[in-house]
């Protein structure tokens, strides 16, 4: 199993190109269940968790096309498999994002219930309810979700937490529904937008999307289409943070400054200053960063997703700061890892107290889930001496040639295999 050698201590400088968002693309690969046409994106992460999905979107029967360009064709005109087997689905809760498609298009659907990250249970039942109340008939026997329905009805859905893959999975089976459906309490995350705006140039028939309220009209069919994956918010939060941490000046090019304006707000508050463009984000840091409280909270409020960065960056900060995790109720496992670089960190409940200190030290530790990977590598960053990271199969479900696009701004990163 590959590693991650990290030599500390490199002030970080340059340039990184951010690729396009892993959370966006799974959603919209599985819309290309919803036409017989085909349906050709843009701007495709080359990661773990998107090869997973379209392994599974073969097996079902797409045609995949990949180009040299960060580019695919989808193409569902006939699909023999309604099925997503348990093996395919184990390794990523995303999976569940076929059943609304195949079942919208096809009338029936037979997924597995999903696996993914260890940080907590991360039900589907919302998914389910709002599949019933658009009159689909459920049963979930050994291990799968069995869906059946002439045709989905157009709904009023009131969803009871917000669930960002139960909003994608009910607004695609919504898009050929009959009638109208009414999703109150949706989620209100970028890459739902993202999604929205690609069934839109496929001709469904959707408003609100970026509010709490999404209203989609029900069409008969949905045609091919182009679109371009948006680009990943929380890589590009990632690489200014560890910007900020190394005291560095670093541009992330090819994204955007509009899905992260919580995270901005709080590198100011550390002391960095950002400067922004219509595609680049410049991070400039030029003291030791001050420490900020967080709390984690649905989108427009600060990501779940970055919260294990800045609780990397307090590490080292100058202060106390508190950091509240509402999201998921198992996502401080990357605090025992760095314990062991020296970090001052307690757990009271959801908040950890974080205690910055001035220096942390290499030591051999273990990445639990995708985003605490990402903050073992920060950390390592400012680290004395060599860090080595075990298990970082969980890093590359969700970055993108980390170790090359770190050196490329003065990291010292090899990778073991």
């Amino acid at each position: 199993m590959d590693k991650l050698a990290i030599l500390g201590g490199t002030r970080l400088q340059g340039e990184v190109r951010i690729s396009g968002a892993k959370n966006a693309a799974l959603p919209i690969l599985c819309a290309g269940l919803l036409t017989a046409e085909i349906l050709h994106l843009d701007n495709l992460p080359k990661l773990k968790d998107i090869s997973t999905s379209l392994t599974l979107l073969g097996h079902i029967g797409m045609q995949v096309n990949l180009d040299d360009q960060n580019g695919v064709d989808l193409n569902a005109k006939n699909l023999p498999n309604l099925e997503a087997p348990y093996d395919l689905v184990k390794t990523m809760r995303a999976s569940i994002l076929v059943l609304g498609p195949l079942l919208a298009r096809f009338g029936e659907a037979m997924v597995s219930l999903p696996g993914g990250c260890a940080i907590g249970s991360r039900p589907v039942d919302l998914h389910i309810k709002g599949l019933q109340a658009m009159g689909a008939e459920i049963h979930i026997e050994h291990g799968y979700i069995h869906a059946k329905a002439s045709r989905l009805q157009g709904a009023r859905i009131f969803m009871d937490t917000v669930t960002v893959t139960g909003t994608e999975n009910l607004m695609m089976a919504a898009a050929l529904a009959q009638g109208v459906t009414v999703l109150e309490n949706a989620a209100r995350e970028p890459e739902v937008v993202d999604l929205a705006d690609c069934l839109i140039a496929m001709g469904a028939k959707i408003t609100g999307a970026g509010s709490d309220m999404i209203t989609i009209t029900g069409v008969d069919e949905l045609h091919g289409a182009t679109h371009s994956i948006m680009p990943d918010r929380i890589e590009t939060g990632t690489y200014l943070v560890a910007a900020a941490m190394t005291q560095g000046t670093v541009t992330c090019t090819h994204t955007r400054a509009d899905t992260l304006d919580a995270v901005l707000e709080k590198l100011r508050e550390a002391g960095a200053e950002v400067v922004t463009t219509q595609d680049t984000i410049t991070l400039n840091m030029k003291q030791r960063p001050h420490a900020v409280n967080i709390k984690t909270a649905p989108h427009p409020a600060f990501p779940t997703d970055m919260q294990a960065q800045f609780m990397a960056m307090n590490c080292i900060a100058d202060g106390v700061a508190t950091v509240t995790e509402t999201i998921f109720e198992n996502r401080f496992m990357h605090v025992q890892e760095m314990q062991r670089l020296g970090a001052n960190i307690e757990i009271e409940g959801n908040t950890a107290i974080v205690r910055g200190v001035d220096k942390l030290e290499g030591a051999i530790v273990m990445a639990t889930d995708l985003r605490a990977s990402a903050s073992l590598v920060l950390a390592a960053l400012v680290a004395e001496g060599e860090t080595t990271i075990e298990r970082i199969y969980h890093i590359d479900r969700g970055y993108e040639c980390i170790e090359e696009k770190f050196n490329q701004i003065g990291a010292r990163i090899r990778r073991i295999h």
